[in-house]
């Protein structure tokens, strides 16, 4: 098992959960974060750090299309240690249907 970002971090990027990771698996794009499965301990101590729930474990039913992404993306956007800012409004994304759809970005976190 390994654990997986899923559309609830999409411009919300809290980034609690980078804090915490005792193994620095979270890859950072514009506007949310990833996980490598591969580095990934399965520690578990992100998932209930994260405030709008988006860490995962990958055993969740429908959860394989966000294990997909959090791999390739981990393999393309810079690595993220140390917690940053997250966005000005990302309370007002928190409650926000089809984030992937109409908001993700692919491009690298800065």
């Amino acid at each position: 098992m390994t654990y997986v970002v899923d559309e609830k971090c999409i411009k919300c990027k809290h980034m609690d959960c980078v804090e915490v990771c005792p193994v620095d698996c979270f890859y950072e794009g514009e506007n949310m974060l990833v996980i490598h499965p591969d580095e990934c301990i399965d520690c578990g101590v992100c998932e209930p750090e994260c405030p709008v729930e988006a860490i995962l474990p990958d055993t969740e039913d429908g959860i394989e299309k966000w294990a997909e992404i959090n791999r390739k993306y981990s393999e393309i956007w810079p690595n993220i240690s140390e917690k940053k800012t997250p966005p000005s409004d990302a309370d007002k994304w928190q409650n926000v249907d089809d984030k992937f759809i109409n908001h993700f970005s692919d491009k690298p976190g800065k």
